[in-house]
């Protein structure tokens, strides 16, 4: 499938299966996976609908959706030894989606050989797309990214709360992100924020931002101090920044996070 095309399928998918649901949905359409973690019935529709599609016009490649990775506990190791292969979130930010908030995302990403190739990210609410390849850049509604320099405060944001207010050497106090991975990347690639910190590095999550900010010129890595790569073993939380200066003296402080 074209990029074009594989953008289309996202904003169809929303059209047709989130939209309709959005402060539309009953309590009977809500569960939790977790305490606190929770999917809805669009969560499920829509990525079935996304991974019909993929495996259709790509039979060879692993599809890793977040819902699917919750009923087979073989799919995030198959993923991670996969040559092809795609992650799907059908809606990220799915607490946000749930509580009426426009700041959620459907994400799909795809790997070749261990390497994000591809990225598309759809903010429904906001009408705004996001896509990616490798080596050729990233854009937003059609027009080219480019992560603007850095200014002399470095503004920090991350999703884990008990973080919030805490500095890292003598950088700013940390405040909280949008709490979305799909608006997150995005929000650090257009100048929001400077760098982000996430504690959680689920591939769906990561990989649709991560290339998105690569192609756009920030750079995004784990607390080990590596380049990030999303079939590689989980690293320890991850970190978006604005450039690699910025990333290493961010991961230069992690320590003091506890």
């Amino acid at each position: 499938m074209r990029t074009e095309e594989v953008l289309r399928l996202l904003q169809d998918v929303a059209e047709e299966v989130i939209n309709p649901r959005f402060r539309s949905l009953s309590d009977e359409q809500v569960s939790e996976k977790n305490p606190g973690d929770l999917v809805t019935v669009a969560d499920h529709e829509a990525e079935v609908r996304l991974a019909e599609a993929l495996s259709a016009a790509y039979p060879g490649a692993l599809v890793l959706g977040e819902e699917a990775n919750e009923t087979d506990d073989t799919l995030l190791e198959r993923f991670r030894a996969a040559d092809h292969a795609f992650t799907v979130d059908p809606v990220d930010g799915t607490k946000n989606f749930v509580h009426g908030s426009r700041d959620h995302a459907v994400m799909v990403a795809e790997l070749r050989g261990g390497e994000l190739t591809r990225s598309w990210i759809w903010q429904p609410q906001h009408e705004t797309a996001y896509v990616a390849e490798r080596g050729r850049g990233a854009w937003r509604n059609g027009e080219r990214l480019v992560r603007p320099p850095v200014g002399d405060v470095l503004r920090g944001v991350t999703s884990r709360r008990r973080w919030i207010g805490r500095t890292l050497g003598d950088l700013p106090p940390l405040e909280l992100t949008w709490v979305c991975c799909g608006v997150d990347y995005p929000k650090v690639t257009e100048g929001a924020a400077d760098y982000l910190i996430y504690s959680g590095t689920q591939p769906w999550d990561h990989a649709p931002g991560a290339l998105v900010l690569t192609e756009a010129g920030g750079f995004v890595g784990t607390f080990e101090g590596g380049r990030y790569r999303p079939q590689d073993d989980p690293p320890a939380g991850v970190v978006g920044a604005a450039d690699r200066a910025t990333y290493d003296r961010v991961q230069a402080w992690l320590g003091e996070l506890g």
